[in-house]
């Protein structure tokens, strides 16, 4: 894909928006809650990864995080001078469910983020809840995970469970977290829970998630008044490393796996006929009715966006026989992820074309630096605040393109566990101590808090 440019601007203008676009920062639940054991939660399926030895960069875990679980109001009160309008948060299933089963849920977990959202209510934060962020029950993958039918059956009880619970509170409802990353980074590449590596597995996992996301927007649906459903995908902008034939097929496959093969049959279209064939007898069971569940009706689509691929054609790596390489030249945040903000908009305008979305909302943005932490207590991290900047200015230019982007959701409100890399990296409008739990505005925290004061 040829990445359209982004014209230059000093600076993003929240006047360029319109009075209702939805201003937030997205967390999860995992990343930040802590409390792993308390109050009936059960074992998720990142609390037995992180045991294992080599799992996570720093041996660390979620087990306490940023304590959010007995800390939220601090956090939510962060969140209201910023001047938030939404704030986005993930349910722990292991607390609703623990056993991952309909044996009825549990009280204290339901209350917990009964709390949370009248916390949110009354600092003027819409609430927009994510059911799913990976933390599968750790007893559900005993019976088989994302690769069996039945985890469909139990993640629409649990999406039944918390929407008669806060159903009359929140609105919007986002079903699935990255389907990408729960069933190929989970079930391919091992480096996320549950640490597996069969390509077959993982495409099998990646329906069943996709047919759950189905399963639960009518559920969804009946249980909230005038909800609003939607998903949120990691996507990516691809280009071949060169003009040959042979890099460009790489990267449409690339775009096939990354893009298509979720895009596809959320938008009735089934899954991608080229992606299909090449699956071969690895291409998971699909049953009949299938695609109609997962082509159910949203009313938006959810974009985290973090960076593009570059693909070569690579005989030899895996069933895509293709492999991202570096962009020659490019910039990079300190977790080696480039940055392109004319990625985003060309990513947007793509999508509209193609799928028409009715609309769409940026769920993830944002970037890992270092921050070191100076004597007098404020981490002054230009480059983050740079890059929101232009990641907005680029939202702007879809806008103006016809894009239908009617929200923004900065990741992550506050540093906090970062999956496989541990407490190493830090994406966070807040700093974090984790070992005093001492939270601290970082400048580009203050720039966001002054940008959402602009009129």
């Amino acid at each position: 894909m040829n990445l359209a440019s982004v014209p230059a601007l000093e600076a993003p203008r929240r006047a360029e928006f319109p009075a209702d676009f939805r201003w937030g920062c997205s967390t999860s639940a995992y990343q930040i809650e802590g409390a792993t054991t308390a109050d009936g939660r059960a074992e998720s399926i990142w609390d037995r990864f992180c045991s294992a030895p080599g799992h996570i960069r720093d041996g660390s875990s979620g087990a306490i995080a940023c304590d959010h679980y007995h800390r939220w109001p601090e956090d939510l009160d962060l969140a209201a001078q910023l001047g938030l309008s939404a704030y986005r948060f993930s349910v722990a299933w292991p607390r609703i469910l623990p056993n991952g089963t309909r044996s009825g849920p549990n009280a204290a977990g339901l209350d917990f983020y009964s709390r949370l959202v009248d916390g949110m209510l009354e600092r003027g934060l819409e609430p927009w809840a994510t059911l799913y962020h990976w933390d599968l029950p750790q007893r559900l993958q005993e019976l088989g995970g994302w690769s069996s039918r039945a985890t469909v059956d139990e993640f629409g009880a649990f999406a039944d469970a918390m929407s008669q619970r806060l159903g009359d509170r929140v609105r919007h409802w986002i079903t699935h977290n990255e389907p990408w990353c729960t069933a190929f980074l989970g079930c391919y590449e091992g480096s996320h829970a549950p640490g597996l590596k069969n390509w077959r597995v993982a495409l099998q996992a990646c329906h069943h998630v996709l047919l759950s996301h189905g399963l639960a927007v009518p559920v969804l649906r009946a249980n909230v008044r005038d909800a609003r459903v939607g998903i949120a995908l990691s996507l990516h902008p691809h280009q071949g490393a060169s003009d040959s034939p042979d890099d460009i097929a790489a990267a449409r496959r690339y775009d096939g796996l990354r893009n298509r093969w979720f895009l596809d049959p959320l938008y009735g279209r089934g899954y991608p006929a080229d992606m299909w064939a090449l699956c071969g007898a690895d291409a998971p069971q699909v049953a009949s009715g299938d695609l109609a569940v997962i082509a159910a009706a949203t009313d938006f689509l959810g974009v985290n966006y973090y960076f593009p691929e570059t693909v070569a054609h690579a005989p030899a790596d895996g069933p895509l026989t293709a492999r991202v390489v570096p962009t020659p030249g490019a910039e990079r945040t300190d977790l080696g992820w480039e940055v392109s903000p004319e990625g985003l908009c060309a990513l947007l305008e793509r999508l509209n074309r193609d799928y028409q979305p009715r609309e769409i909302v940026i769920t993830e943005n944002g970037a890992s630096y270092e921050d070191r932490m100076p004597p007098d207590g404020v981490v002054a991290d230009f480059a983050r605040r740079h890059y929101l900047q232009r990641h907005l200015i680029a939202v702007q230019e879809a806008r103006a393109r016809g894009v239908p982007v009617r929200g923004y959701f900065a990741w992550t409100l506050m540093d906090n566990f970062e999956w496989a890399e541990g407490y190493t990296r830090r994406f966070g409008l807040v700093h974090v101590d984790f070992a005093t739990q001492q939270r601290r505005l970082k400048q580009s925290g203050a720039w966001y808090r002054d940008f959402l004061r602009q009129r």
